[in-house]
């Protein structure tokens, strides 16, 4: 909807986003700081892509969902970091109503697929460590394609539905966002109109899309656990529960970071730790991912070697 047409009697035509600290001097040293958790995060994640792309020992479900993921990882960073790195050289800190709610709209629609393809992947550990024999048949490549679109339409109806309900709402004044991004909690707190239904659409919507995800991922490691403890082999406990370590480091932080942002809405006074649980779910776990996987990774890190360097494997 155009706030100028008056069609849902918005007022506000832009938006002002604050900085992450109140004190100038600080400012550069933030600019720097995120410009380089920038770089590497987009360069960590495009060399994950491109190993997983370039060795054929690789080609298989799990590292298509981590290619998958590192995918995602670039585009949450990228949603959110660049905006905010053009305030201090552009001297500008507004962003239109639009702007705004497309956004938010990303951000949710790339988020919702992280939530998905996180299951998928707790789905595809458990059918290769407890489904051996049938592991190729149920994780074939089309059902990893359909696991793939399914999370991204079910991210986009969630994304689309939350900014078509953002956009019914009236903004009159104050039009100041107390972070680095627009989002839903901030959002409400600035609206002029009754946010009741919102709140419980985000509250209903987090459940299928949080709720529902956690739920699946824990019953999978738990029969995966089950399954592990009655390996007999040392070496073969440890080597099964390390293709799995590094995929609940990741859930758990993704989570952890996504239930404080979202389960505390309305409280004004959270809003500036808020901004750090912003940092957290939109800079460091996506930085943090690539690391994660490659330096548990013997594979991953012998194939990153070889893409630097220019070697090739041998045969």
């Amino acid at each position: 909807m155009d706030p100028e047409s008056g069609a849902n009697g918005t007022a506000i035509t832009e938006f002002i986003l604050l900085d992450l600290v109140k004190t100038p001097g600080l400012q550069p040293v933030i600019f720097v700081l995120f410009l380089f958790a920038y770089l590497v995060t987009v360069g960590g994640n495009l060399s994950i892509l491109a190993a997983i792309l370039v060795e054929p020992k690789l080609h298989t479900p799990m590292y298509f969902f981590l290619g998958n993921l590192s995918v995602l990882d670039v585009g949450c960073i990228s949603v959110t970091v660049p905006s905010m790195l053009t305030h201090p050289l552009s001297h500008r800190r507004t962003v239109s109503y639009r702007a705004c709610l497309t956004q938010l709209f990303f951000f949710h629609q790339l988020a919702g697929v992280d939530c998905f393809l996180l299951t998928a992947m707790a789905y595809d550990r458990f059918l290769a460590i407890c489904r051996p024999l049938t592991y190729s048949i149920h994780m074939s490549q089309t059902v990893q394609r359909i696991l793939v679109a399914v999370s991204w339409t079910c991210a986009f109806t969630n994304a689309l539905t939350h900014t078509v309900s953002i956009s019914t709402l009236n903004f009159c004044g104050p039009n100041v966002i107390n972070h680095f991004y627009c989002d839903l909690p901030q959002l409400f707190q600035l609206s002029c109109s009754s946010t009741q239904l919102n709140e419980l659409l985000l509250f209903g919507l987090g459940i299928l899309m949080a709720g529902a995800p956690v739920i699946l991922i824990v019953t999978s490691y738990i029969h995966v656990a089950v399954a592990v403890l009655r390996i007999r082999s040392t070496e073969g406990r440890k080597k099964a529960f390390s293709t799995c370590g590094s995929h609940l480091t990741v859930v758990g932080i993704f989570y952890g970071t996504g239930v404080f942002s979202y389960m505390r809405l309305g409280s004004v006074e959270a809003s500036d730790k808020d901004k750090g649980i912003g940092i957290l779910n939109t800079v460091i776990s996506p930085m943090l991912n690539p690391l994660i996987y490659s330096l548990r990774n013997p594979d991953v890190q012998g194939t990153l070697r070889r893409v630097l360097t220019g070697k090739r494997a041998l045969e």
